[in-house]
């Protein structure tokens, strides 16, 4: 079976991350791409122009529309901006039988923030409702109101503190720490398990977060374990992140290559 995964989540232009990063995860590792879309942001590899919230009522309609005619199988949240968004988004899932992986949007690669700071407590009171989140280390400190994680000690504690804030699980993205590796750590009742990876140095990592949490969506709504679901989602990032020299796009921080695995055969 295809699974039908919903993206709520903002607008990138350029494609490289939010609804369009998440729409090309989604349909690279094998689901059904919806979306309900709660910002236009003008933007690019070079950052982030100007953005504009979606009205309430037409974000709740985007997933009432959907609820109402189609079955969800798992469900990614990316950016939603404001602390009425946040409420309104948590409302319109109410009683949905299905994961939602929650990926905590509050500030773009390029710096620019792309969640009102009065907004955070809101996100914070949101956390309960999902399966998972998956924040990146600057998005941590921000929804525990400490200092960024620099070690795998510190971030193992980061980790065990958000899990203590309601979510079923956490995957803490350790792409900001310093070094030459790159892990991920998943944190659950049961324990921490380490996901390694190494650095792989280059500029174009545009819209890894989005993309990652939309490949985690995907998987579980697969069916598979959150284990092997965070390990498979991890890993396809990392090809994809490996074959972005493939694309020529901006001069910034460029997308990854979402259909990396696409046969070149097939292409014209």
């Amino acid at each position: 079976m295809i699974p039908n995964i919903l993206s709520i989540a903002g607008s990138d232009p350029s494609g490289g991350a939010g609804i369009q990063a998440d729409l090309k995860a989604i349909s690279a590792n094998g689901g059904y791409a919806m979306a309900a879309i709660t910002a236009l942001t003008a933007q690019n590899t070079q950052g982030v122009q100007a953005v504009q919230m979606i009205e309430p009522e037409i974000v709740a309609a985007q997933i009432a529309a959907i609820r109402a005619d189609i079955a969800i199988h798992a469900v990614k949240i990316g950016m939603l901006g404001t602390a009425l968004i946040i409420e309104t988004v948590m409302e319109a899932l109410a009683d949905l039988d299905a994961p939602i992986v929650l990926d905590p949007v509050m500030v773009a690669k390029s710096g620019d923030r792309l969640l009102q700071a009065e907004a955070v407590a809101a996100l914070r009171a949101a956390l309960p409702r999902a399966a998972v989140i998956t924040p990146n280390l600057p998005e941590a400190a921000d929804l525990l109101g400490a200092p960024e994680g620099t070690t795998r000690d510190q971030m193992a504690a980061q980790a065990q503190d958000l899990l203590a804030l309601g979510p079923k699980a956490v995957l803490l993205k350790g792409g900001h720490l310093p070094g030459g590796d790159c892990p991920d750590l998943l944190a659950r009742a049961e324990g921490l398990t380490w996901l390694p990876g190494p650095r792989q140095i280059t500029r174009k990592t545009h819209g890894t977060g989005c993309t990652l949490s939309s490949a985690l969506a995907t998987c579980l709504g697969h069916g598979l374990p959150l284990d092997q679901a965070a390990a498979k989602a991890k890993d396809y990032v990392a090809r994809a992140i490996a074959a972005a020299d493939a694309l020529n796009v901006g001069q910034g921080h460029g997308p990854t290559h979402h259909f990396h695995a696409f046969p070149q055969e097939l292409l014209p």
